[in-house]
C-alpha cells in the first residue's frame, strides 16, 4: 500500500513538474514572439522613418506669377524637392514690367512670412497690415529667392518656355517630374495639355459690382495704399430716378462700397454692393446708358482720392475704361482641381486663377490665390513620402477638398473682407 501511495506520488510530481514545464515554454516563446513583433515594428519604424527623411522628388511649376512663384517657394522649403523647375512662356522683361498692383492681406503677409519672405527688402508700402506692391517687383524678389535656394535644391527657371504636349514629350521617361502645379492664369491651356477638364462651377457671391481704370502716363508708378468708402449713395434724379427718398427708409439695403487701388499713374475702381432689388440697383443693372457708370466713377474718384493727386477732369475721361452696367458678382471655379496620370506616376495640382476666379477685380485676388496655396507643403510631403498610388490619391483628394473649401469661404466672406470693411 505504501509503495501504491508512493507510485502515485511520484506520478503527480511528474504531472506538476510537467506542468510547469509547459507554461515556462509557452511564457518563453510568447517573451520572444513580443520581442520579435517590437524587434520587427521599430525596424520599420525605423526604416520607414529614413525612407520619408531621404524621400525626394521633382516638381514642375507652370506659370511664374505671383501664385506660381509662391507655389515655387513652397516646394523649395518643404524640404522633399530634389528639382524644381519652373515655366512660363513670357519672357523676364515683360515678366517683370507688369503695372498691376497687388495687396497682400494679413494672412498673406503671415504666410510669406513663414516662407522666409523679407518685406523690407521689397519696394512697396503698409496700410491696415496690408502690403502694397507692384506685381513685377513681387515676381522679381521671388525669383531672387529661388536663384539663392539653388545651393540646395536644383532649381531651373525657363522663361520664354511654353508648357505644351511637345514639351512633355521631349522629357525622358524616368525624368517625369513627380508633381505638377499649374498655375498659368484663368486664361491658360496647361491643364487641357494634361487632359483635366475645364468644367467650372459658377456661383453667386450675392453681390453687384462695376469696375474701372484709368491711366495716367504723366504720374508716378509706385505702389500706393488703397481707398475705401462706404454707405455711397448716388443723386441719379437727372436719369428718372428718385433714390435719395427710397434710401431714406431704413428698411432699405445698406449703400454701396468704394474702393480706389493701383499705382498713380495705373488706377483701378470698384463699385459694390450686396444684391438688392431697389430702384437705384435695377436701374444701373439695366441702364444702356454707358456714361451713367462713367459719371458715377469720375464724381467718386474726385471725392475720395488722395490729395496729392490730381482731379480728373472732364478732357481726361476718355481715357478712362468702366463697366457699362453692374453686374452680378460670381466665384468661378474648377470642378476637378487635382488629378493624377497614372502611367507616368505624376500628381498634378491646379492653383491660383486657373482654378478659381472671380469676375470682379477687388485689387485682392492674389490672396484667393495664397489661400490655396496653404495646403501645397503639406501635398508635396504627403507625396514625396507616398509607398503606393493609394497613399497619392489620398493627397489628391485633400488637396481638392481645400480647394473646395477656399472657394466655399471666399462665396461667403471674401467680399467682405475686399470691399465692405
Amino acid at each position: 500500500m505504501d509503495g501504491l501511495q508512493a507510485e502515485n506520488a511520484g506520478v503527480g510530481d511528474l504531472g506538476q513538474n510537467a506542468e510547469e514545464r509547459y507554461r515556462a515554454l509557452a511564457y518563453d516563446t510568447a517573451l520572444s514572439t513580443l520581442l520579435a513583433v517590437v524587434v520587427y515594428v521599430a525596424v520599420k519604424v525605423s526604416l520607414d522613418g529614413i525612407r520619408q527623411w531621404r524621400a525626394r522628388i521633382s516638381v514642375l511649376i507652370v506659370g511664374s506669377g505671383p501664385v506660381g512663384l509662391t507655389a515655387a517657394l513652397v516646394a523649395v522649403r518643404s524640404g522633399k524637392v530634389l528639382k524644381l523647375t519652373v515655366l512660363d512662356e513670357r519672357y523676364r522683361t515683360a515678366l517683370l514690367c507688369r503695372p498691376q498692383q497687388i495687396a497682400l492681406d494679413p494672412r498673406s503677409v503671415k504666410f510669406l512670412l513663414g516662407l522666409g519672405v523679407d518685406f523690407d527688402n521689397m519696394e512697396g508700402c503698409w496700410h491696415n497690415e496690408h502690403f502694397f506692391t507692384r506685381i513685377g517687383v513681387f515676381q522679381e524678389y521671388m525669383l531672387s529667392i529661388l536663384e539663392q535656394k539653388k545651393q540646395k535644391v536644383d532649381v531651373k527657371v525657363q522663361l520664354g518656355t511654353k508648357f505644351t504636349e511637345e514639351y512633355l514629350r521631349r522629357i525622358p521617361q524616368n525624368n517625369w517630374p513627380r508633381v505638377i502645379v499649374v498655375a498659368d492664369g484663368s486664361c491658360g491651356d496647361s491643364c487641357s495639355v494634361l487632359g483635366i477638364s475645364s468644367d467650372y462651377t459658377v456661383e453667386s457671391c450675392h453681390a453687384y459690382g462695376a469696375n474701372a481704370t484709368i491711366e495716367r502716363l504723366d504720374q508716378r508708378q509706385v505702389p500706393t495704399p488703397e481707398i475705401r468708402a462706404h454707405s455711397l449713395f448716388f443723386d441719379l434724379s437727372a436719369y428718372g430716378v428718385e433714390a435719395l427718398r427710397e434710401h431714406r427708409n431704413h428698411a432699405s439695403k445698406p449703400g454701396f462700397h468704394l474702393k480706389i487701388y493701383g499705382t498713380f499713374r495705373n488706377r483701378y475702381m470698384a463699385l459694390a454692393c450686396p444684391a438688392s432689388d431697389t430702384k437705384m440697383v435695377r436701374f444701373l443693372r439695366h441702364t444702356a446708358n454707358s456714361s451713367i457708370m462713367k459719371n458715377i466713377f469720375h464724381q467718386s474718384f474726385n471725392a475720395y482720392k488722395t490729395d496729392i493727386e490730381p482731379r480728373l477732369s472732364d478732357p481726361t475721361l476718355h481715357h478712362m475704361q468702366c463697366s457699362r452696367r453692374l453686374f452680378e458678382i460670381q466665384l468661378s471655379h474648377r470642378r476637378i482641381s487635382a488629378a493624377y496620370i497614372e502611367g507616368d506616376n505624376v500628381a498634378v495640382t491646379v492653383e491660383g486663377e486657373a482654378a478659381r476666379v472671380l469676375n470682379f477685380d477687388t485689387g485682392c485676388g492674389v490672396n484667393l490665390g495664397m489661400r490655396g496655396l496653404e495646403s501645397m507643403g503639406t501635398f508635396i510631403y504627403r507625396t514625396a513620402t507616398a509607398v503606393d498610388q493609394n497613399d497619392i490619391l489620398e493627397a489628391l483628394s485633400a488637396k481638392m477638398q481645400h480647394s473646395r473649401q477656399v472657394a466655399e469661404t471666399f462665396k461667403q466672406t471674401g467680399l467682405a473682407e475686399s470691399m465692405y470693411e
